[in-house]
């Protein structure tokens, strides 16, 4: 009997010195893509993703932030040049520089832009997620120029699957 328990005690130490599989780690939150610092002192943009996602659209989400003692309104500061929308992002734009194209912002039947609207004032010290779709580039480019009017040019933003 003692010859069992013996085996067993020692079947066990081994069971409990071995390592295990690997334990998952939660993975750390990952930094902006690209961020760029906007005109007005105080602001910047984070971009947060950059997706290509069914029916050929590529989303792009992206943090503006205003750590300005002001507030921060869009009125038509970020409006596609010779559309009548305010409060929109539907100024934004992907350029893609080896291949000389320009991607706007995807539009519907009304011309309203697929895309955050009817935004309100940003608070002093606050931020706001935005996002727009826009038609998706060709498979083979990997990486894109953002354009967020009044901001710096986020150059070479990697598009996701």
């Amino acid at each position: 009997m003692n010859k069992h328990l013996s085996v067993g005690v020692i079947a066990l130490w081994f069971l409990i010195a071995l390592p295990g599989p690997p334990v998952p780690q939660a993975s750390a939150q990952k930094g902006p893509l690209a961020s760029a610092d906007g005109e007005k002192p105080g602001t910047r943009v984070e971009v947060q993703e950059l997706k290509r996602v069914s029916g050929g659209i590529v989303m792009l989400r992206f943090t503006l932030i205003n750590d300005s003692g002001d507030k921060f309104g869009f009125g038509n500061q970020f409006t596609q040049q010779g559309v009548n929308e305010s409060n929109s992002i539907g100024g934004v734009h992907l350029i893609d520089p080896a291949g000389k194209k320009k991607y706007l912002v995807v539009r519907d039947s009304q011309n309203n832009c697929d895309c955050s609207r009817k935004l309100a004032e940003l608070k002093p010290k606050s931020s706001a997620n935005l996002w727009a779709r826009f038609p998706a580039p060709p498979d083979k480019l990997e990486k894109i120029n953002v354009v967020i009017p009044h901001f710096a040019p986020l150059d070479d933003v990697p598009i996701s699957r």
